[in-house]
């Protein structure tokens, strides 16, 4: 904890290298400028190895800057494979009979809050990676059976593969040791090139303004074990390795347009050269004079029956006199970085539960922390295209987010999966912050502020769902998220009230969202969407009903229960040390007895149905009511929405306290739905 609290003061920059690239960076909406908004078809995973992205990078357990600048991450081929294995494979959205599912096995095994140390684990086969098998099976099933995976295909059958452990370690805030160990699973020797890559990422081709540099990088091999990196904001890096490659590969981060659109190459040294040289022989693919903006360490192995190699790499600021690669410092620094994550962990999981719980827990916190990822993403730019590449289709800011221009992203975010789903989710980023506020209490309230930052929350006061449909609706946990964080930080010694003054400001904006465009007629019962639970309802509640009408949802109406229960508790906590809260604890108590009492009346307008005991969603159509009774859990959110009060605190708060004692005694009808 000692190096979050020395990044969190500037003391030393511990977070800015970290485990922040994202596992998937083809199929996403952002690299997707297409006429019609197909994403996955616009950009698949057949032209990932050749095309320059636009807005990010993506690699196989990689390590990267927070502004993904400099980028490394390990390629592999085991001599049967039709490409080089540079990052995971899965089925796009339209295929198979699930889809959007990645094929791999590979696994986040430990990680500290800086990332001082994080270790990761991926299988690769011995035999030929079953692309074609994967597709074919999966579009054959339909959706009533099991989906079809990657140990389903025989692939790993007789251990005959390769466990690729990856570990970082740092021994300062800009200095990274790499260990990779590559273990041979089967019963018999094994071959297998081993590819460490670093390269920039694409800044330079878009002529866009926001990246921080105008010039392009450069990496050129000094040595034999050595290639220095220089770029213009992130500053001078040399790339080191322990055992010297068998070769030095170079090209450029750049398209292969001959491949992919079979126009000339602006330049002979592209994106795909590695596995162009390595595969397919071409030898004038990568540049003899040992440079560009992407580069690799050829080893060439035979691993035997059971055995493994260990390479070890070194990424450090680059300076005069620094001498060659240390293998005593480097095993030190492991040692030391594994022995620090020991005694976090022994701290912060509690003593009295078993060594297997431990492990559990201590592999679902770096869970947490390589599901970090930077997410880059500037709708105006996206929407008008960039100065020196061909203007999108027209009609861009009609298929998604148009409404969002002053949308802008440039940073590390929790990502709900970094294959499944590389882009941040409102209401899975709020979740995740829970575990989080233990883990690293300043993170986690750092993620949920951005969120409400001007660049991020619409001016309307709406927070972006995701990026397939920022305007899509998430059910409103922000304020829950903030008051658990809030108090979760404060048990762990890192209690921060100006926190909690900042996010209740900014979530008043996002609560008039609500109110203002989801209770359309004003009677406390809220629309909203499919509210962040899918296939609840028998319909898509996002989109407009078919033949017009007006959808009344119980879990709508419940989650604006919720917030204001969540708003009146976060209220009264800043009442206590400045009184002007005490007004605001009055208006969100009163509107939740509001909301309740339109939610639970029993003379048929509200939702709660009390023949079946359950609450269900309204229909209203063409002045009639219609009771949609289908049991799901649209009818259970409703449980929600409830807050205790301590009335031994409450009193202290003289003014709120005596508005609601006056509410209590005037407003009998909805005094009802408080207990004492």
């Amino acid at each position: 904890m000692r190096r979050v609290i020395e990044d969190a003061q500037r003391d030393k920059n511990w977070k800015r290298w970290g485990p922040y690239l994202s596992e998937r960076q083809w199929g996403t909406v952002r690299e997707d400028y297409s006429a019609n908004g197909d994403a996955w078809g616009s950009f698949p995973h057949d032209h990932a190895r050749s095309r320059a992205y636009r807005w990010g990078e993506d690699g196989l357990l990689g390590w990267t800057d927070r502004q993904s600048r400099l980028c490394f991450a390990v390629a592999l081929w085991n001599g049967k494979d039709a490409i080089l294995k540079e990052r995971l494979y899965g089925l796009a959205n339209p295929q198979g009979n699930h889809g959007e599912d990645v094929k791999e096995c590979y696994y986040y095994l430990d990680a500290t809050p800086t990332a001082s140390y994080a270790k990761a684990l991926y299988k690769y086969p011995q035999a030929a990676f079953p692309y074609e098998k994967l597709v074919a099976e999966n579009a054959r099933r339909g959706r009533d059976q099991l989906e079809y995976e990657i140990e389903d295909t025989g692939t790993f059958d007789g251990n005959r593969y390769f466990d690729v452990f990856v570990e970082y370690a740092k021994a300062a805030p800009d200095d990274t040791y790499i260990q990779l160990t590559l273990a041979n699973r089967g019963p018999e020797p094994a071959k297998l090139d081993v590819l460490p890559t670093l390269w920039f990422r694409n800044t330079w081709t878009w002529g866009c303004k926001h990246e921080g540099c105008t010039l392009k990088p450069r990496l050129w091999k000094t040595h034999s074990r050595r290639v220095a990196c220089a770029h213009e904001s992130l500053h001078d890096f040399e790339w080191l390795v322990a055992r010297k490659p068998d070769a030095w590969l170079f090209t450029d981060n750049e398209t292969n347009t001959e491949r992919l659109y079979k126009q000339e190459n602006a330049q002979p040294w592209v994106k795909d050269a590695f596995h162009r040289h390595l595969i397919g022989g071409e030898t004038g693919a990568v540049n003899p004079a040992q440079r560009g903006t992407k580069a690799a360490a050829l080893y060439r192995l035979e691993i035997p029956a059971g055995g493994e190699v260990t390479l070890q790499l070194q990424i450090r600021p680059r300076a005069e006199n620094l001498g060659d690669f240390d293998p005593e410092r480097f095993e030190k620094t492991l040692a030391k970085r594994k022995l620090d994550a020991d005694e976090f962990y022994a701290e912060l999981i509690p003593s009295n539960v078993t060594d297997e719980q431990k492990r559990v827990s201590r592999q679902a916190y770096a869970g947490l922390v390589w599901s970090k990822q930077f997410y880059h993403y500037v709708i105006g730019d996206w929407i008008d295209g960039d100065p020196y590449e061909p203007a999108p289709p027209k009609g861009r800011e009609l298929i998604r987010n148009g409404p969002w221009r002053h949308f802008f992203a440039k940073d590390v975010l929790s990502m709900p999966d970094k294959w499944e789903y590389p882009w941040f989710a409102a209401w899975d980023l709020a979740f995740h912050m829970l575990p989080f506020a233990r883990l690293d209490p300043i993170f986690a309230k750092q993620q949920l502020t951005v969120l409400l930052r001007e660049w991020y929350m619409h001016p309307n006061g709406q927070l972006p769902a995701y990026e397939w449909e920022f305007g899509d609706v998430n059910p409103p946990v922000h304020a829950w998220a903030a008051w658990r964080v809030y108090k979760i930080a404060d048990s762990r010694g890192f209690r921060d009230r100006n926190f909690l003054e900042s996010t209740f400001q900014k979530l008043l904006l996002n609560f008039t969202w609500w109110v203002n465009r989801k209770d359309e007629h004003g009677q406390n019962l809220f629309s909203g969407g499919f509210l962040g639970l899918d296939n609840i309802g028998v319909f898509d509640r996002s989109r407009p009903l078919p033949g017009g009408g007006h959808l009344h949802q119980a879990d709508g109406t419940a989650w604006m229960g919720f917030y204001c229960v969540t708003m009146l508790a976060m209220a009264l906590e800043l009442a206590k040390e400045n009184d002007v809260y005490q007004d605001m604890a009055s208006k969100f108590f009163e509107h939740f007895v509001a909301i309740a009492d339109a939610l639970n009346h029993f003379d048929g307008t509200g939702l709660w149905n009390e023949e079946d005991g359950f609450y269900y969603d309204h229909l209203r159509m063409n002045g009639e009511r219609h009771v949609l009774k289908t049991r799901s859990m649209v009818g259970l959110i409703p449980m929600l929405a409830v807050e205790l009060l301590d009335l031994t605190e409450v009193r202290k708060l003289k003014g709120f306290s005596r508005r609601m004692e006056w509410f209590m005694m005037n407003r009998p009808d909805l005094a009802r739905h408080m207990s004492w």
